[in-house]
């Protein structure tokens, strides 16, 4: 599915362009339309093509969004979903590596299926990767060359949760591949950074303010922030000049139990 929403529509070259990885729901989705009313032009990534088409909707009048299904976690749909943004836009400024997948809740570790831990380190790790290397591609060969990557850690990046050691494991690992891409994307004016994110108001953490298994095997209900302070955080680090980077970005609810977590 290629399809494009878009009024007063054609992209002036002026505009800067963004691909949302996860765009169909909650932080994706957004960050997508956070992009769409600053006037970026975005492409929505996801497995739901009637989730992006939600997110599409969303966008103010006269926005550009392209939606186009993906599993980031299958090379050839990656390989697809950059030739196809490369196809409408022409260009690659912001890769925003979004996607991810928390698995089984709940599951104590000498319990969690291998499948199910393979399942979480495709999406959340393979997928960063492989469009991580799909957007370096791309913005090492553009002209003006360059762009950013902003990679979606998580709170778990730093201290985990009870019980998700795939999730936990992937999102430590994401501060690596982070690292890393910042490193070797210098030559090349590729800045890379990271958002660790503690408690958004999504479907993913609804259950949180019921009650969510604490370190010390209590079940207590935990305080969130509205997702769009974490799409305005994406936003200021994505508009920064490429000469300045936010190498990482920690955005929680302010009283979660994070700090002193355990």
């Amino acid at each position: 599915m290629n399809t494009v929403r878009t009024a007063a529509g054609e992209n002036t070259g002026a505009q800067k362009v963004a691909l949302v990885t996860g765009a169909g729901s909650g932080i994706g989705r957004a960050v997508a339309v956070e992009l769409l009313a600053a006037g970026w032009s975005v492409a929505l990534a996801g497995r739901r093509p009637e989730k992006l088409e939600e997110t599409a909707a969303s966008a103010p009048a006269g926005a550009a969004a392209l939606p186009v299904r993906a599993d980031v976690s299958r090379p050839e749909d990656v390989t697809a979903l950059f030739a196809a943004v490369r196809a409408r836009f022409g260009r690659l400024d912001l890769l925003f590596n979004n996607a991810g997948t928390f698995g089984p809740g709940g599951v104590p570790v000498e319990e969690l299926p291998y499948e199910a831990w393979r399942h979480v380190v495709d999406t959340n790790l393979n997928g960063a990767f492989l469009c991580a290397q799909a957007a370096y591609r791309q913005m090492k060969e553009q002209d003006p060359r360059g762009g950013r990557i902003i990679n979606n850690g998580s709170i778990s990046a730093h201290t985990p949760r009870p019980h998700s050691v795939a999730y936990t494991a992937t999102k430590h690992a994401l501060t690596g591949l982070t690292k890393s891409l910042s490193l070797d994307g210098r030559p090349y004016g590729i800045a890379v950074g990271q958002i660790d994110i503690g408690n958004a108001a999504t479907d993913m953490t609804a259950g949180m303010q019921t009650g969510a298994l604490q370190a010390n095997g209590e079940t207590a209900p935990e305080p969130v922030m509205d997702v769009a302070d974490v799409a305005r955080t994406v936003r200021h680090m994505a508009e920064l000049p490429l000469e300045a980077n936010v190498q990482f970005a920690t955005v929680m609810a302010t009283a979660m139990p994070y700090v002193g977590r355990g």
